[in-house]
């Protein structure tokens, strides 16, 4: 049986060679409490055994859902391959020192970027928003930018893989892979 961590492995470091743009660009969706889903695109920025890691503002919609229902999907398209991942599972927190460490590797004005913003509430004019930035630009003037406490990361635990491939006259590959116990059921399903 294959591992799906492998698996995955493989498929992203052809992308990493393939795609021009983001090959770790991936949607997200989530649903709140009473199950109304949104979708939207966010970056991988780790991935391993433990599960697939993005980070965001805590203040968020899409923290706002997964605090509300931490079950959650994510997809990587590469378009240049012709294939997708679909994987579902749970989300938790990463720990502070894992988004500590995330943050400081990030530019400085993605790092202001982070305090100035109120991410996914309305916003009156851009002006307001460039000068909140320009405000924690002159705050932080001359030191490193910490990481602000509504700003962390999440970890997506796999239960289940779907591995797409384009074949010609939509006669598709899908390969599954369904958490069992400490293991994976392999199976294939219909294009």
């Amino acid at each position: 049986m294959t591992d799906p961590f492998i698996l995955f492995d493989q498929w992203y470091a052809e992308a990493r060679a393939s795609e021009i743009n983001d090959s770790n660009a991936m949607t997200i969706a989530t649903a709140n409490a009473s199950g109304q889903p949104s979708a939207r695109m966010v970056l991988l920025k780790g991935h391993g055994p433990d599960g697939f890691v993005f980070y965001t503002n805590q203040q968020s919609r899409k923290a706002g859902d997964i605090s509300e229902n931490p079950q959650a999907a994510i997809l990587f398209h590469w378009k240049s391959l012709r294939r997708q991942i679909r994987i579902e599972g749970s989300l938790s927190r990463v720990p502070d020192s894992t988004a500590d460490a995330y943050f400081a590797t990030r530019s400085r004005d993605s790092q202001l970027g982070a305090w100035a913003s109120d991410q996914s509430r309305p916003l009156d004019s851009r002006e307001t928003f460039e000068t909140r930035y320009g405000e924690m630009s002159d705050k932080f003037a001359g030191r490193d930018v910490p990481r602000p406490p509504h700003w962390s990361g999440y970890c997506l635990v796999p239960a289940r893989f779907e591995f797409w491939q384009d074949r010609e006259h939509r006669l598709h590959e899908r390969r599954t892979f369904v958490r069992k116990g400490e293991g994976w059921t392999e199976g294939l399903l219909y294009p």
